[in-house]
């Protein structure tokens, strides 16, 4: 089963980390309107997680069991063709540049740099995203194959609940002691550590089972999710004092994935267009490769090549990057990541076919 409507939101998300990590610290991005959600748009990432919980659940709901082995690789699949293309690109920029590490290295090939203290944000710095992510598709089959398959719904709700309520006051407590920071870990071991995000994929999981497990009509919310995303733009305008990067607006992302998977009316329809489904197609690679594009595009080398200044010039050198961004992403989805996908699904078929 797929919500093609969906696809198209993870552009979107992916399209606000990019503005995120290049284009926040320019005025065109931040100035007095628009700071508030520029400046936080690291949000797509949460987003991100809760989405990928609820399409778990979609895609396997109607199996009795989920196989490990046939899970991980497919997973595998997904991911991690492109995730290599990345590392070699930036491996050889390091190398060049007299600055490898090679733990750094060895961290980022195996995707655990997240559970390692302060190696987080090392190499390809959004890959750290995909260790946490790694976890969630290790956890997966277990939770499905002990939980999901086995226990009620409505026995769910609450248990789930609670671990998310349990994880966003231990998260917001733990960044704010200061004294425990300087002894044992830092804020930025806690804000990417998979342990603090295993709740969005889990509320995503609850989400996911609540949309297949009650038959809930369709029809048009066009009006109920332009409200809710008015709603998340108040949020982080007026975050009074709250974090939103490890789930907490989960509280508005649920009700929008739920309702624009329901949805029948204008909002569905535009999101369907092919156009912006093959977007959403692309969005992987858009969030992977962005570091890749921006240093090798780098200001020095639009200065000495094309006379382009970075404060003078700004808007136009960020588009740029972003159309090779663009090109880049289809390109290693066509040609890698799609093909790739597509031979291991066939290899699996067949497998299960012999046995």
């Amino acid at each position: 089963m797929r919500i093609e409507q969906l696809t198209f939101t993870r552009f979107v998300a992916a399209l606000l980390i990019v503005v995120f990590h290049f284009g926040s610290g320019s005025m065109h991005f931040t100035n007095e309107y628009t700071q508030f959600l520029f400046k936080q748009a690291n949000i797509g990432v949460s987003y991100f997680f809760i989405l990928s919980g609820f399409v778990m659940i979609i895609a396997y709901h109607k199996k009795a069991k989920v196989n490990f082995m046939d899970y991980m690789v497919n997973r595998f699949a997904r991911i991690y063709p492109v995730y290599l293309l990345a590392i070699l690109c930036l491996l050889f920029l390091i190398v060049v540049s007299g600055q490898f590490n090679f733990t750094e290295f060895i961290l980022n090939l195996f995707m655990v740099q997240t559970w390692v203290p302060g190696q987080a944000l090392v190499f390809n710095i959004p890959a750290w995203s995909l260790s946490v992510e790694l976890v969630f598709y290790a956890l997966f089959p277990f939770l499905y194959n002990r939980l999901y398959s086995k226990i009620s719904f409505n026995k769910l709700i609450v248990p789930i609940i609670l671990f998310w309520l349990i994880s966003q006051v231990l998260f917001h407590y733990l960044i704010n002691q200061t004294t425990f920071t300087d002894l044992f870990y830092s804020s930025e071991d806690v804000m990417y550590h998979p342990i603090f995000h295993l709740n969005e994929f889990i509320i995503g999981n609850l989400a996911g089972l609540y949309f297949v497990k009650k038959n809930t009509e369709t029809k048009n919310y066009d009006v109920h999710i332009i409200t809710l995303v008015i709603l998340s733009l108040i949020a982080l305008k007026f975050p009074i004092g709250f974090s939103y990067h490890n789930g907490l607006l989960a509280v508005l992302f649920i009700p929008v994935i739920i309702l624009l998977s329901l949805n029948n009316g204008f909002i569905t329809k535009l999101f369907n267009k092919k156009i912006f489904i093959f977007l959403g197609e692309i969005s992987y690679g858009l969030y992977i490769l962005q570091f890749i594009v921006w240093m090798y595009i780098s200001d020095y080398r639009l200065n000495k090549y094309l006379g382009l200044d970075k404060a003078e010039d700004f808007l136009f050198c960020f588009f740029l990057r972003l159309f090779i961004l663009i090109g880049l992403s289809v390109l290693s989805y066509l040609y890698i990541e799609k093909p790739a996908r597509n031979k291991i699904k066939s290899y699996l078929s067949k497998r299960k076919k012999v046995n």
